[in-house]
């Protein structure tokens, strides 16, 4: 199914729904959006901002082009055309009945419907709708375009091919799905969550513990480990050799101990919200709601790249997303070869700036690595074929000053290669008036995946390097080329 999406109709464009638009547009599937609130158009401009800064900073893969985005004027033009069809209005279910009756009765018979609810059962939702058996919860977590999780649950008529065209879509833009075995109100993730807000609320209510001791609770301690292993996991190796058996037996009598209050739900008295109102805004030190979520990307993407060297969590999802990304890049504007390659463009992006106001030396680097990776894939590369380039030496020249938000673009010549090495040199220069800014001299070797050690290449990824080679050769030798570091 995630082949044939190019288009996706969004029901609601708050947090959630801003979310998903930001999701879906990153990854090159155009968005129709409806939503009766003025101001949809600012929120979803506001979240898509966001993510186009945490995916800059989260992955290097090549993205593809941009989705388009239009705002509908009824739910019925969101949805008319459509591939796919995901709802995100307000929590209310005869709101999302009637707005899911409306728009599956003018939706193609086919298209998947899902739900972003967070704990309406699906068999209600899908009630008054036309067709039910191609409507399926599709919840995901804040923010949208970053965590990965979804929970997939169906109704009672929900069609399993339903379920399985969603989660295909899903793991097609770097989501994890997590199909429930059976319908249940809040699904798996917010019953977990729900039963920490309360206690938590009960903490502060009873006065043992402030809104910042509770989350620093959480985040200097289980929160971390909660990253990347989870619950059961962390208890598992807390039962030391003996696993979750010994574990158990040692934890398990405290279940019946009065450590919570979990039956029993705080009053939400005004003083109470009053108390817990006070103290978040006194958490926050004044930051903007548009300060805090780049601290949580931030934070977020910093959380999930870590988890990613050790294939954990969240990191072995994106990871698995790097590896669509890869081998559907395109491969971009390409000259003849008999001229330098140009093989990759992009834009400076402002996190790249340092205190001296231009990109710091550490991305000139990032942009040529990124050359390389487009060299790659130019000549046939396929990592999972069993081997791949390793860069083993490179010499930077830094030559002028590359701002935020300047296009610029590499060109690649190969200067020299036999069956294991290849001998490039990179050129990246400012697209609007070609100011050559700096350059980079490598030596490429190729390693067998299977044996961990140097390798010839495929055949015929060393046919295109020949011919490459062949036109380059007739190339004057770049000027930079050869130097090394000295006083003269």
């Amino acid at each position: 199914m995630a082949d044939e999406i190019r288009t996706v109709a969004l029901l609601g464009g708050g947090v959630i729904g801003g979310g998903w638009a930001a999701r879906f547009l990153l990854n090159g599937i155009d968005v129709r959006l409806y939503d009766p609130d003025p101001g949809a158009a600012r929120t979803v401009g506001g979240m898509l901002e966001n993510a186009r800064r945490a995916y800059g900073r989260l992955t290097l893969a090549p993205l593809p082009s941009e989705g388009s985005l239009t705002f509908a004027g009824t739910p019925e033009e969101a949805v008319s055309g459509a591939d796919f069809v995901q709802e995100s209005a307000p929590e209310r279910e005869g709101l999302k009945r009637a707005l899911l009756a409306a728009a599956s009765a003018a939706a193609d018979p086919d298209v998947v419907f899902a739900s972003s609810t967070s704990g309406l059962r699906p068999t209600r939702l899908q009630a008054d709708m036309d067709r039910p058996g191609r409507f399926v919860v599709g919840h995901p977590f804040n923010p949208v375009y970053l965590l990965p999780l979804v929970e997939l649950c169906g109704g009672e008529r929900t069609a399993p091919e339903t379920i399985e065209r969603a989660a295909a879509l899903y793991r097609a833009i770097g989501m994890r799905p997590l199909v429930l075995r059976k319908e249940v109100d809040a699904f798996v993730a917010d019953r977990l969550l729900e039963a920490l807000w309360r206690e938590a609320l009960w903490l502060v209510a009873d006065d043992v513990a402030t809104v910042a001791e509770v989350d620093d609770a959480i985040r200097f301690g289980a929160g971390l480990r909660w990253a990347f292993m989870g619950s059961f996991l962390t208890y598992r190796i807390a039962g030391g050799e003996a696993g979750m058996r010994h574990f158990i037996e040692q934890f398990g009598p405290a279940l019946q101990l009065p450590w919570t209050r979990l039956t029993d739900v705080p009053e939400l008295t005004g003083e109470l919200v009053e108390r817990v109102v006070a103290q978040s805004d006194e958490q926050a030190a004044g930051r903007s709601i548009r300060e805090l979520e780049r601290l949580r990307d931030d934070c977020l993407v910093s959380v999930i790249q870590g988890l990613r060297a050790h294939d954990a969590g969240a990191g072995a999802v994106l990871a698995g997303y790097e590896r669509v990304l890869m081998a559907a890049a395109p491969p971009g504007p390409v000259r003849a070869d008999d001229a330098p390659l140009r093989l990759h463009d992009a834009v400076v992006q402002p996190d790249w700036i340092d205190y001296n106001g231009h990109a710091h030396e550490s991305r000139y680097l990032h942009v040529f690595g990124d050359a390389t990776d487009a060299l790659l894939r130019h000549i046939g590369v396929d990592p999972s074929g069993g081997g791949s380039y390793f860069t083993v030496e490179t010499h930077l020249s830094h030559l002028d000053q590359a701002r935020a938000q300047e296009r610029v673009h590499v060109t690649t010549q190969l200067l020299g290669h036999d069956d294991k090495r290849l001998h490039v040199f990179h050129a990246l220069y400012r697209t609007e008036d070609d100011v050559l800014l700096a350059s980079a001299e490598q030596m490429l070797l190729h390693v067998d995946a299977r044996t961990g050690r140097a390798g010839a290449a495929a055949a015929e990824v060393l046919a295109r390097v020949a011919r490459i080679a062949d036109a380059h050769g007739a190339l004057s030798r770049p000027d930079r080329a050869g130097r090394s570091i000295g006083l003269r």
